[in-house]
C-alpha cells in the first residue's frame, strides 16, 4: 500500500511540474498581488475561506510563472513593519537587516469576493492514514462561486472581471495529506470538498488572468544610455529573452483638465533596441534601428 501511495504521489508531482512549465513559456511578466477576498456567501467552517482563497491563488498565480507574484497584503505590511523597526536604531544592523525603498510595486492588483458555497458532505466509512497520508471512501458536492477583480494600481481602475465557479465531488477513493490545517485537498476530514472547489475556482481565475495579459499595456525605462548600449529596468524576472525587440521614446500623457485622470499616451519611438544581455532585473540592448545617440535615461520602452 505504501508503494501505491509513493507512485501516486510521483505521478501527480510529475503531472504538475510538467504543467507549470508548459504554463511559463512566453510572455512578459507583471507584478502581482492579491488581497483578501471577501466572504459575502455567509459560509463558516474551520477554516477562514477568504484566507484559504488567498492562500490558494497567490501559489497558483506563482507557479503559473506567468507574473511577478508579491506578498499579500499582510504579508507586504509586516515586511514593513520590519523595515520600520530596522530604521529605528534597535536592531543589530549589518547587511542582512531589511532597508526600505527597495518593496517590489504592484502594477496589479487581484481582488473580489466569494458570493457562494455549497457544502454537500457525505462522509464515507473506513479509510487508512500512511504517514500523514490517507486513502479512504468519502462523498459529497463542493462548489464555490467567486468574482474578480484585476485593478490598476496606478489609477485604481478596474480592467477585467469574471465570476469564476469551481466544483468537486469526490466518490470512492481518496487520497489526501492530512495537514489540520483548511481542509483543502491536502487535509481535512468534513470539507476537502470545499478546499477542492477552492483550488477548482482559483484554478479557472488564472487562467482567465492570463488570458487578460495581451491586453494590458506593458512598459519599461532606460535606466542609463552608452553609446552602442541600452539598459532597461526590465529582465529575466519580467520573462525578457535576449533577442526580443523594443521600441524606445518620449511619452507624452494626455490629461483630463478637469480632473487630472490619465487619458491616453502617446510616444513618438526614437529608436528600435533589441535586448542582447538579460540578468534578472535588467536588459542591456543594442540599437538596431534609429537614433541611438538621442536615447536618454527616463525615456519609455514598449512593446513593438
Amino acid at each position: 500500500m505504501r508503494r501505491l501511495v509513493l507512485i501516486v504521489l510521483v505521478v501527480l508531482a510529475l503531472g504538475a511540474t510538467a504543467a507549470i512549465a508548459e504554463e511559463a513559456q512566453g510572455g512578459l511578466r507583471y507584478s502581482i498581488t492579491v488581497t483578501k477576498f471577501e466572504n459575502k456567501a455567509g459560509w463558516y467552517g474551520h477554516f477562514d475561506i477568504g484566507n484559504a482563497w488567498g492562500t490558494v491563488l497567490t501559489d497558483m498565480l506563482n507557479q503559473s510563472g506567468h507574473f511577478i507574484v508579491l506578498g499579500e497584503t499582510d504579508m507586504r505590511s509586516a515586511a514593513m513593519d520590519e523595515q520600520d523597526f530596522a530604521a529605528s536604531g534597535r536592531t543589530a544592523g549589518g547587511k542582512k537587516a531589511p532597508v526600505t525603498g527597495q518593496m517590489t510595486p504592484a502594477q496589479l492588483l487581484v481582488k473580489g469576493a466569494i458570493t457562494h458555497v455549497q457544502d454537500g458532505v457525505k462522509k464515507g466509512g473506513g479509510g487508512i492514514r500512511i504517514h500523514g497520508f490517507k486513502i479512504g471512501g468519502k462523498g459529497g458536492k463542493g462548489e464555490i462561486n467567486a468574482t474578480i477583480y484585476i485593478v490598476d494600481s496606478t489609477t485604481g481602475q478596474v480592467l477585467a472581471s469574471k465570476s469564476v465557479v469551481g466544483t468537486s465531488k469526490q466518490k470512492g477513493l481518496s487520497l489526501g495529506y492530512n495537514t489540520g490545517s483548511w481542509g483543502a485537498a491536502f487535509g481535512g476530514e468534513k470539507n476537502d470538498n470545499v478546499g477542492l472547489a477552492i483550488q477548482a475556482a482559483c484554478d479557472e481565475a488564472v487562467k482567465f488572468l492570463v488570458s487578460q495579459l495581451p491586453n494590458l499595456p506593458w512598459t519599461g525605462s532606460v535606466v542609463l544610455a552608452k553609446p552602442g548600449k541600452i539598459y532597461v529596468n526590465r529582465g529575466s524576472r519580467e520573462g525578457i529573452q535576449p533577442g526580443q525587440m523594443f521600441t524606445v521614446g518620449d511619452v507624452e500623457v494626455l490629461r483630463d483638465p478637469d480632473t487630472g485622470e490619465v487619458l491616453d499616451e502617446s510616444m513618438t519611438t526614437i529608436a528600435t533596441i533589441k535586448a542582447d544581455t538579460v540578468k534578472e532585473k535588467i536588459s542591456i540592448c543594442s540599437v538596431v534601428s534609429g537614433d541611438g545617440a538621442a536615447v536618454e535615461k527616463g525615456m519609455t520602452v514598449h512593446l513593438p
